[in-house]
């Protein structure tokens, strides 16, 4: 979340980027509550004094009579500080809540739109667009799964409901190859390598800006119980420093998280979304950074970069886009995200995306870093990028990969990791 002063003191912008970014976030009552809550805090400190005072003299009266005056004085002290710190209280429930809805402050390069129709193009892969011979119509990844026997879409609906499938044959294979594929990539560059839970406390899930309960919640709670199902590992890993200090030497921490990732994908539909694009739980590969302030930027550019690396050597066609503010979620000071060509939509599809959520995460989980020599604690910055969410990583290795003849043709990135360089037609 922000900084108390810096929304104090920069209302005006605060309320500009809360538009810019479609979120309905009410400023004006955070200054309004933040005044009382300063005020009554002196009252708080002013009547605690008053009480120290009272309690001192209690020892110095001479007579019984003055004594118990004195007694009924500090009751008296006690009684109103015990009222104002009851209204103080109040009053920081209601301003914790407004802080928490105002998202973090746009970078000032991202692009101004209310929706993903303002993002703007920055970049392409190295691999062109596929030129398919004359007449043939390129399949999607569902036809192509029930052709080859990948996918079992019914199977998975009627175990689990829609939206829920079981991998079969070669896609099992290439699933966990994209999975070494990335995470051998990940070690090699710095990354420390974990499987994370797939469940997490509802105070890290707020912690890192998801929203465990209620009518806007992407997420699956657990009844009875304080925990929820992850979205993706930026939770659990965002929640490994969660009321942590660590020494600055130790910076930067790098993780790759791999887990299943769980969400309710409310409202989806259309052939834009069916097949893998859009399911209620996949596996994914994620990197997550913990870094200094001053070293966030670059950091997010590094991640950037990984996730164009691993698409490039997947062979796989793709446009960066810079996220325009309405597209943005609530933690991300800047968001790119790659977006890969799919052949069975004829378009581009979202395959991936990195974030820096600067210090806005650290302060709802309230990690903090310390300078040897200096005195008091800092609030450090995160990142986080998928390196592959396999799904749609997926899904766009069968599109690309599918020839006239009716196999598929294996990435070579992914075939030290599979005993097969094409998928052949079972029959």
């Amino acid at each position: 979340m922000l900084d108390r002063k810096f929304i104090l003191e920069n209302v005006e912008a605060v309320k500009l980027n809360c538009k810019n970014r479609n979120v309905v976030a009410d400023v004006d009552r955070f200054v309004e509550l933040e005044n009382s809550r300063r005020e009554k805090q002196r009252e708080v400190e002013a009547l605690n004094q008053e009480a120290n005072v009272v309690s001192k003299s209690i020892g110095k009266c001479k007579t019984p009579e003055e004594r118990e005056a004195k007694k009924e004085e500090g009751r008296l002290v006690r009684e109103k500080l015990a009222g104002v710190q009851q209204i103080l209280k109040e009053i920081e429930t209601e301003l914790d809540a407004v802080q928490r809805s105002i998202p973090n402050m746009a970078h000032p390069d991202c692009p101004v739109g209310d929706d993903d129709t303002k993002n703007t193009v920055v970049a392409y892969g190295k691999t062109p667009l596929p030129q398919w011979p004359e007449g043939f119509k390129p399949l999607d990844h569902v036809e192509l799964a029930e052709k080859l026997d990948l996918i079992d879409f019914e199977g998975g609906a009627r175990v689990a409901g829609a939206g829920f499938y079981f991998l079969k044959n070669e896609a099992v294979l290439l699933e966990l190859a994209l999975e070494q594929f990335a995470v051998n990539k990940l070690v090699q560059k710095g990354f420390v390598p974990t499987i994370t839970p797939d469940l997490a406390k509802n105070s890290v899930l707020q912690g890192t800006g998801y929203i465990p309960r209620g009518n806007e919640t992407q997420i699956y709670s657990i009844e009875n119980s304080d925990l929820s199902l992850i979205a993706t590992a930026e939770i659990t890993l965002g929640g490994l420093l969660a009321n942590e200090t660590i020494d600055a030497e130790k910076l930067p921490l790098k993780f790759c998280g791999v887990s299943h990732c769980f969400r309710t994908e409310a409202g989806a539909a259309g052939r834009a979304s069916r097949g893998l694009y859009r399911v209620h739980q996949f596996s994914k590969v994620e990197m997550f950074v913990f870094c200094r302030p001053e070293e966030s930027e670059a950091f997010h550019q590094e991640l950037l970069g990984i996730e164009r690396e691993i698409f490039d050597e997947l062979e796989i066609p793709y446009q960066v886009v810079d996220t325009a503010t309405g597209d943005l979620g609530g933690p991300a000071y800047r968001k790119y995200d790659i977006e890969a060509w799919m052949p069975g939509r004829d378009a581009y599809g979202e395959v991936t995306s990195t974030s820096n959520c600067t210090d806005y995460q650290a302060r709802r989980l309230n990690a903090r870093f310390k300078v040897k020599g200096e005195k008091g604690t800092n609030f450090l910055h995160t990142l986080n990028g998928t390196a592959v969410a396999i799904s749609r990583a997926l899904l766009a290795v069968l599109e690309m990969g599918q020839q006239p003849d009716g196999t598929i043709v294996v990435p070579k990135a992914l075939r030290p990791y599979v005993p097969f360089e094409r998928i052949l037609p079972k029959n």
